[in-house]
């Protein structure tokens, strides 16, 4: 599958609101409004897990080389996932949706 056909549109499976794809060079995979996605990876692009399962945001994670990070945990099996912030571009992720997550996981 190409990146072309990745990057569609769609509307969300958790919050219903619809979703551009991204116009900086990567493609889109989780709701930039509720920072829900949907299990569709068994290992990141492959598009081959059968689960379909919400996958809720429930972490902020920072990589030195990958920025801000979003781990999901898929509500269906309990798989564990990260996926890069959408930054810099026509629809970014909702700062503070990830401020809430963030704040969750604060230890203070």
């Amino acid at each position: 599958m190409s990146r072309s056909t990745e990057n569609t549109e769609f509307d969300c499976a958790a919050c219903g609101k619809h979703v551009l794809p991204l116009n900086n060079g990567s493609y889109r995979n989780h709701c930039p409004f509720c920072l829900a996605s949907v299990h569709v990876d068994v290992m990141p692009g492959d598009r081959a897990s059968e689960c379909r399962g919400v996958m809720t945001a429930e972490q902020i994670d920072y990589h030195p080389k990958k920025g801000f990070q979003i781990v999901h945990v898929c509500s269906r099996c309990g798989h564990r996932q990260r996926n890069k912030v959408a930054e810099n571009c026509r629809q970014p992720d909702d700062r503070e949706a990830i401020m809430r997550i963030q704040s969750r996981n604060t230890p203070w």
